[in-house]
């Protein structure tokens, strides 16, 4: 299976309203606001999104609310992914007759299954369900790693069609190219990694400064795909400072404030994620002011 997510795909923040809730219509036109503004797809329902701390019915009424918004402008990729594989496969069953696009299935987290385990999970969801699938490999958050010798076997299997690289390390990037066939897509999941790992062999990047960024981002890519690596390299060095500030707190908190500075009702986090201390938000609005963003 061959399938094209885009180059940049936002991990996009689940808003809330002041009481807690789903804001779905601020869902709504924060997804048709990413779709027009550089984003060629977007996870709904990932980490940046809170799945940890969603029900499975809100999270599938996102998936609908953000198809809804962006329909014909960008993909649609659900967040489907649990430590309990039988779980995992009725969500990705679920997503799938919602019509979404692909899924992100995260590596089984707390449990630290052995790599056999781990191929015998994704597996199991590949031949469960027809639907695309990128893998997400981020051991800081799940306590395991995925190897590249694992990665190169589920690549085998057809719905397998891409991989969220979230560990940081370049070297791993790069063993996965080498093991995997020229139409198995990486993907950065760190936005200051984009450009390294699009000089290994990746594609794209799953992104979160791209709420803010993603035109910019895009022309990044844009730039070093078409040989002009020196254009590439000023834009990543203009932005690096906005793809690490969004990270000196736990995502999805820094990103969370910095929309909310912009002007956006995402309201605030679920417990036990909670608000940017008001301490930390002048740093966030200077670095926000530097970049041209509010």
């Amino acid at each position: 299976m061959t399938i094209d997510f885009g180059r940049v795909i936002t991990a996009m923040v689940t808003p809330f309203d002041s009481e807690g809730n789903v804001h779905y219509a601020e869902a709504e036109r924060l997804a048709a606001y990413l779709a027009d503004n550089g984003s060629d797809g977007i996870v709904v329902c990932g980490t940046t999104g809170e799945s940890p701390t969603l029900s499975w019915d809100e999270e599938y009424q996102l998936f609908q609310v953000v198809q809804k918004a962006v329909a014909g402008k960008a993909k649609v990729i659900a967040g489907t992914g649990s430590n309990s594989t039988s779980e995992a496969i009725e969500a990705t069953q679920k997503a799938a007759k919602l019509g979404v696009d692909g899924s992100l299935q995260v590596v089984p987290y707390y449990n630290k299954p052995p790599q056999s385990g781990l191929y015998q999970h994704f597996a199991a969801i590949a031949s469960a369900c027809d639907l695309p699938m990128m893998l997400y490999n981020i051991p800081g958050r799940t306590g395991q790693q995925l190897e590249p010798d694992t990665i190169a076997k589920l690549a085998k299997l057809d719905t397998i069609v891409a991989i969220k690289e979230s560990t940081g390390n370049l070297d791993i990037a790069s063993q996965i190219r080498s093991l995997t066939p020229p139409d198995f897509a990486i993907y950065s999941g760190d936005d200051s990694l984009t450009l390294p790992i699009l000089s290994v062999g990746g594609v794209g990047v799953v992104s979160v400064a791209s709420h803010l960024v993603g035109n910019q981002i895009q022309a990044m890519i844009s730039a070093f795909t078409s040989g002009q690596n020196q254009v590439a390299t000023q834009l990543h060095i203009q932005m690096l400072p906005l793809f690490k500030g969004l990270f000196f707190a736990p995502n999805p908190m820094p990103i969370k404030a910095a929309l909310k500075l912009q002007g956006w009702e995402v309201g605030s986090l679920r417990l036990p994620m909670c608000e940017l201390p008001a301490e930390s938000l002048p740093q966030l609005q200077q670095l926000l002011q530097q970049q041209g963003l509010i």
